[in-house]
């Protein structure tokens, strides 16, 4: 049998992968990761004070022989069908949290919506609704 986490923790994972991917979680990243947390319906059931040990859990992970590999695995097997577009919505707030889209968070995206197979259409969606969230001023 395969290793889960909780659906809650499988989206932390994601969230804190993509900010990680850069080498950097900045402020803003870490700061949206909270908020997140705190606002959002599917984490109303978890308890915040959590949110630090499985972000550690995560990082803890990615430093392991075939880290990253797993960790996608373990968010494949965690992360029901239905909530692929919830994950994958979470890991484009993070990526455009901090304005600019580094390389490597472009390649973890790419590897995660390849993880929950997502369409291009949902995957197009979500990148439009990101966007136009986070314009700025002209």
């Amino acid at each position: 049998m395969s290793e889960r986490v909780s659906l809650q923790e499988a989206l932390i994972y994601v969230m804190v992968m993509v900010s990680a991917s850069d080498s950097s979680m900045t402020d803003k990243e870490l700061h949206s990761i909270g908020e997140l947390i705190k606002t959002l319906p599917v984490f109303r059931s978890f308890d915040p004070e959590r949110l630090v040990p499985v972000a550690q859990d995560c990082g803890e992970r990615l430093q392991a022989e075939n880290g990253m590999s797993e960790t996608f695995a373990l968010i494949a097997n965690s992360v029901p069908p239905g909530y692929a577009d919830t994950a994958y919505a979470l890991a484009v707030e993070i990526a455009v949290a901090d304005v600019t889209v580094a390389q490597e968070e472009l390649r973890m995206l790419q590897m995660l919506r390849d993880t929950l197979g997502l369409d291009k259409l949902t995957v197009a969606a979500i990148e439009r609704g990101a966007q136009a969230r986070f314009r700025t001023g002209a």
